[in-house]
């Protein structure tokens, strides 16, 4: 991390954090037009699968540009997709936020995410990893990647109808 005072810094992770946490609760509630504004038009959601990190070149549940997430939502929204019909009811805990690196315009930020899915009258538990790469827009922040690496990636994986 850049040389910051602990004002700084920890002011920084306060922000981030709130950026954060207000993705999140856009998720859980759906909101998913108001997630999409969020993004850098050349930013990318990937949730890989294993412990690779070449992740152009690997298999991963997701690699989404700004064309494929807006499909993707597409498809959440109008239910053209069996998993996400009916869609899932989540409550996401975002915890343990670290600034990992600050420089320039870009932010580095991982934290632990638990999230926990109901359908169909039953639920689930997800545990993963969260890494964020803010760019700092003259708005707050914008979501230039998000990588969340889900516990037990490489084992059984149902369809999600929502996203991480």
């Amino acid at each position: 991390m850049t040389e910051m005072s602990k004002i700084d810094s920890r002011a920084l992770l306060a922000d981030v954090t709130e950026f954060i946490w207000a993705e999140g609760a856009m998720l859980d509630a759906k909101d998913y037009d108001a997630w999409l504004d969020l993004w850098t038009g050349d930013g990318l959601y990937i949730l890989p699968i294993g412990e690779g990190e070449d992740y152009a070149n690997q298999l991963n549940l997701c690699y989404d540009n700004a064309k494929m997430r807006r499909d993707r939502i597409g498809r959440f929204q109008r239910g053209f997709s069996i998993s996400s019909a009916p869609p899932a009811d989540t409550v996401r805990t975002l915890s343990r936020f670290r600034i990992e690196a600050a420089g320039g315009d870009l932010i580095e930020v991982s934290c632990a995410e638990h999230l926990i899915e109901d359908k169909f009258g039953r639920q689930r538990t997800w545990a993963g990893n969260a890494f964020y790469t803010l760019k700092v827009a003259d708005d707050g922040f914008k979501l230039h990647r998000k990588i969340v690496r889900l516990l037990n990636s490489d084992g059984m994986l149902n369809s999600f109808s929502y996203l991480f």
